[in-house]
């Protein structure tokens, strides 16, 4: 059944446009000993320079775009630790987007899934009734009866089951005078289990002297634009323009690096940005209190190769007295989320993750933070608890001098038990 074509074929755009990406590949391999799936399968074909002769044989029309071909290029996590040593700049990230746009959504794209977690509303929802009826008490009962490598079944191991924070609400407006203005993108996913963090950066942003508004919470596109689905990856890009021109702000935030790709993509010549950058360079007009804790650090693939603003999260951390920062090494490069990919590939994820895992353990922490949300997900169902996890955003806040006058702040955006719980586990 792998060797049959799949129903869509190359178009001579878009193939050329691939043919054009995939020239750039000098074929030197130096991509390979930093890829995580080359790693795992020591696979040429499961290799960035594997995939992009897969993506050129299929623009050239050399091969059949055949289910097998395709498994290849699904296998790819799109972490882009290949993009940061190749010495010849190939746009892998670009590549592997247009040739997914070309093929078409995999047929193991748990479609219904993603457009539930597309829709906060929906998803908030569903939340509310699990908590309601207790599904922290028979989830064990229900994932045991589902098949291995279903979605379903990877999708109820790494959602929380736990109350849902309230969201955050929506502001927008003109700018005032003489300050920067920022727009917060609050995402879907992330707008839901992620509520703290976006209430935190609110926070430590006029608490640093900016002026934040809240977009409304949608998705940015970032799962179907990886995943082929071009047509809604753009409609969803058309609704970001929209709510970018209506928000009046000059810049735009995103505590989700895993969003800022799609983001930048939608909003070509607007800066975008996760906060830590911004908040490093008003470092001194913050102040935080002293918490003896020793936090092991997760750098999500996207923060490193997509925000480039790990050493300012760094340096932020430790501005806080007393608390011990210890990055997780790196390799392992990835941990598996990769976005969708835990879903579809719950087996792969689940060995990618071990690895990470083995190097927190190795760190012997109190707890773990990590930016992106599918990756502390993901980390915490594999952790089952050992430790706590959280978002750096939200430590921070949370130890935030108020007493300090340059941290005063009129909108009090935070829960007040987030103060009084420096580190909390998993719901």
């Amino acid at each position: 059944m792998t060797g049959m074509p799949l129903e869509k074929s190359p178009t001579l755009a878009s193939a050329g446009r691939i043919d054009e990406l995939a020239d750039q590949c000098v074929q030197c391999g130096l991509c390979l000993p930093v890829c995580p799936t080359y790693r795992m399968d020591r696979n040429e074909a499961e290799s960035p320079r594997g995939r992009i002769a897969i993506a050129a044989a299929l623009a050239r029309g050399e091969v059949e775009p055949t289910a097998a071909l395709r498994l290849h290029l699904d296998h790819c996590l799109g972490c882009l630790d290949c993009e940061k040593v190749c010495p010849a700049h190939v746009q892998y990230d670009e590549l592997l987007i247009e040739t997914r746009a070309l093929l078409g959504p995999s047929t193991r794209r748990p479609r219904w899934l993603l457009k539930l977690l597309q829709r906060p509303a929906w998803m908030r929802a569903l939340r509310r009734l699990g908590h309601l009826l207790a599904t922290d008490r028979w989830k064990g009962w229900l994932v045991r009866r589902l098949p291995p490598g279903s979605a379903a079944r990877a999708a109820l191991l790494i959602l929380p089951t736990g109350a849902v924070a309230a969201p955050m609400a929506t502001e927008t407006g003109e700018a005032r005078s003489g300050t920067r203005t920022l727009a917060l993108f609050p995402g879907c996913v992330a707008s839901v289990e992620d509520a703290e963090a976006q209430a935190a950066a609110v926070v430590l942003l006029r608490a640093a002297g900016f002026q934040v508004s809240v977009l409304p919470a949608f998705c940015c596109g970032a799962m179907d634009l990886h995943g082929g689905e071009a047509q809604a990856a753009e409609k969803a890009a058309q609704r970001v323009r929209e709510a970018w021109q209506a928000s009046g702000a000059s810049e735009l935030v995103s505590v989700t690096p895993g969003c800022l790709g799609s983001l930048r993509r939608a909003l070509s010549g607007v800066p975008v940005t996760d906060p830590f950058e911004l908040l490093a360079a008003r470092a001194d007009t913050l102040r935080f209190r002293p918490l003896a804790r020793r936090i092991a650090l997760h750098l999500p693939c996207t923060q490193v190769n997509v925000a480039r603003s790990e050493s300012a999260m760094l340096s932020l951390l430790r501005q806080v007295p007393l608390l011990d920062v210890q990055p997780l090494p790196r390799p392992p490069y990835c941990c598996g989320a990769a976005g969708s990919h835990m879903l579809e590939f719950p087996a792969r994820a689940a060995e990618l993750r071990e690895g990470t895992l083995r190097q927190v353990a190795q760190l012997e922490p109190q707890g773990l933070l990590s930016s992106n949300i599918g990756c502390r997900l993901h980390l915490a169902a594999g952790a089952d608890g050992q430790w706590p996890t959280q978002h750096p955003l939200t430590l921070l806040a949370q130890q935030l001098d108020t007493d300090h006058p340059a941290t005063d702040t009129p909108d009090n955006v935070l829960h007040e038990r987030s103060h009084a719980e420096p580190l909390r586990s998993p719901a």
